[in-house]
């Protein structure tokens, strides 16, 4: 992967030790088939890449850049201090939190973009043993959708076949 910062582009390495989605991609039914779909585990990496790039994680520490004359010492998260890219990518998270609906987007957040486990999930929610991993194999479908992610191509919805009123000689005026 190659990130580019003021300094130019860099080759960097993705980890995806860290993610539990890799994780769960990794991991077998009882058929052998994996957990987590391609389709499901491209659009979980999508929601985190986008949720990473409009920089949307909290900060665990202080601004130590900011000045005390600055109103927001903590901050670097302002409206003002966005680019047009991080706030291209908010609004890509929402649109696909609003496309998943309020029950699943808090899963999908936790799992995929906070890197939490799910039995924290399933501790946090009070839920039952392994029901966490239900939920969001229901919510990554949902995602994949969204983000127009399938297994079986199916064109664009409600696209209808052209039709042809005129014989096979016709052809229509141009004036």
């Amino acid at each position: 992967m190659v990130a580019t910062d003021d300094a130019g582009s860099h080759s960097v390495v993705v980890n995806h030790d860290e993610s539990p989605l890799a994780w769960l991609r990794r991991r077998r039914d009882r058929d052998g088939r994996p957990m987590v779909d391609a389709s499901s585990f491209a659009a979980g990496e999508r929601l985190r890449s986008d949720f990473t790039r409009g920089q949307m994680m909290p900060r665990v520490t202080a601004n130590w850049t900011a000045t005390v004359a600055m109103s927001d010492r903590a901050g670097g998260n302002a409206a003002g201090d966005l680019t047009e890219v991080a706030i291209a990518a908010r609004h890509r998270v929402e649109r696909a939190v609003e496309a998943v609906g309020p029950e699943l987007a808090g899963v999908l957040i936790d799992f995929c973009c906070f890197l939490k486990g799910l039995e924290a999930i399933e501790a946090e929610r009070r839920w039952p043993p392994r029901s966490a991993k239900v939920a969001l194999k229901i919510a990554l479908a949902a995602l994949a959708r969204h983000y127009g992610l399938s297994r079986v191509a199916r064109g664009r919805a409600g696209a209808q076949s052209i039709l042809h009123w005129g014989t096979e000689d016709y052809r229509p005026a141009i004036d």
